[in-house]
């Protein structure tokens, strides 16, 4: 009888493990979600660094997995040419990250799209298979605290108060502009490899483009992360995010769900940037700009001044954005349960330093623009810096003279003595 009821027992642990692997992301579930993922490739190159990157057939790709999006056309490029205006003249020792590593490796085909291959490991690190790819959900507090002027009186939006909400798992230091409706933002974002301390944690650096209510807002976003959980490994990688209702059902990283729209086989989202940034030494950045055609309403996503990677088609997939942003926010983000408790996490924000360890030292963004409806880059009227805790991570626009456009330092340690 004891014999039975082992062999019972044991029936019961192995059919379990047979379904759950990790303790996270049910077995069947994820091969599923591996054939919805990854899509027939014309051609397959190995990077060095193990990635492995398919050239899929443009309109083979995930974003028409989307029932919104089954009859699309795509737009193959925007009808707009915004031509760059450096409006801020660089530090000479800055220089382009001009590369990710699997292009040393190969190139895709004209007619097909570079999509990095999700393997099933990176799914079984997930929650579960339907969780793959999707930012954890903000935990919101209710929060007074408002944004306010240099001269003290509070930017008005919606004829209301503009306020930042209190997230307890996220830590941001930000440069933000409200109050008008902005249809493109970009930015020279400087490229580090931070710091980050477990595997459920991540950190960017990065532009957010925002519209709606501040529970249900949407959100376009772009820029460079260190994300174990998602990647597999801590290298810094180029990614992109959207969400339409705060990141509580829709939207995800990178092409892990239907709806963004790629029309470049030169750029793969989820490929490892190099070289990166080192302290006191050479510098590198990428040029991230969102943009939106005001005759499609497609917002277009660009790595490099002539290097655009595809678009979020707004009429299909979102509401307020359909028409423009009304707020635009660059900086950094630290995700993690440690954050605003004691003990901190270590997870760094931008080059892991503060912001007024300046050039060389700190994490910047420069040639910082919006765009407007008169389809001409501006450095914003109003802009002003947020910090959610000034003690592990810093914010400060700096203006080196008179006749020149600030620079946006950011970022921190995470703990330190001050941020126990």
């Amino acid at each position: 009888m004891a014999k039975f009821i082992f062999r019972v027992f044991l029936a019961v642990i192995l059919l379990f493990l047979s379904n759950r692997v990790n303790g996270k992301a049910n077995f069947k579930d994820v091969e599923e979600k591996l054939k919805q993922l990854n899509k027939p490739a014309v051609k397959t190159i190995q990077s060095e660094d193990g990635d492995i990157i398919d050239c899929v057939e443009i309109y083979k790709q995930p974003a028409f997995d989307h029932p919104a999006l089954r009859n699309h056309v795509i737009q193959m490029k925007p009808s707009f040419d915004l031509k760059e205006l450096k409006i801020n003249s660089k530090n000479e020792s800055s220089k382009l990250t001009v590369f990710q590593t699997w292009q040393k490796s190969g190139s895709c085909l004209e007619g097909t799209v570079s999509i990095r291959r999700i393997r099933r490991e990176n799914l079984l690190r997930a929650n579960s298979a339907q969780q793959f790819g999707r930012k954890p959900q903000e935990v919101v507090l209710k929060s007074n605290t408002t944004i306010e002027h240099k001269d003290g009186q509070s930017p008005f939006f919606n004829n209301t108060k503009f306020s930042m909400p209190t997230i307890v798992n996220r830590s941001a230091a930000t440069l933000v502009t409200v109050g008008y409706n902005y249809i493109g933002a970009k930015a020279d974002i400087n490229v580090w490899n931070p710091n980050v301390e477990s595997e459920d944690e991540f950190t960017t650096a990065q532009i957010w483009l925002k519209a709606g209510p501040g529970d249900n807002f949407e959100s376009l976003e772009s820029g460079w992360m260190v994300n174990p959980q998602l990647y597999g490994d801590k290298k810094t990688r180029f990614f992109a995010h959207w969400t339409k209702d705060s990141y509580k059902t829709t939207g995800c990283f990178d092409l892990h769900c239907s709806g963004f729209v790629q029309t470049s086989s030169k750029v793969a989202f989820g490929g490892a940037l190099e070289p990166v940034s080192t302290e006191f030494g050479q510098q590198y950045y990428i040029n991230v700009g969102i943009f939106m055609d005001p005759n499609t309403n497609n917002w277009w996503l660009k790595i490099k001044e002539d290097l655009i990677i595809g678009y979020w088609p707004a009429s299909s997939l979102l509401f307020y954005l359909n028409h423009s942003s009304t707020i635009v926010e660059w900086g950094g983000q630290v995700y993690s349960p440690k954050v605003k408790k004691s003990p901190h996490t270590k997870t760094g924000m931008g080059s892991g330093q503060f912001a007024w360890g300046l050039q060389g030292n700190a994490c910047y963004m420069d040639n910082i623009a919006i765009v407007d409806f008169s389809m001409q880059l501006k450095y914003p009227q109003w802009v002003d810096t947020w910090v959610d805790e000034e003690y592990c991570y810093t914010a400060y626009n700096y203006q080196e003279g008179y006749g020149t456009l600030p620079v946006f330092y950011f970022g921190g340690p995470g703990q330190n003595y001050n941020c126990p």
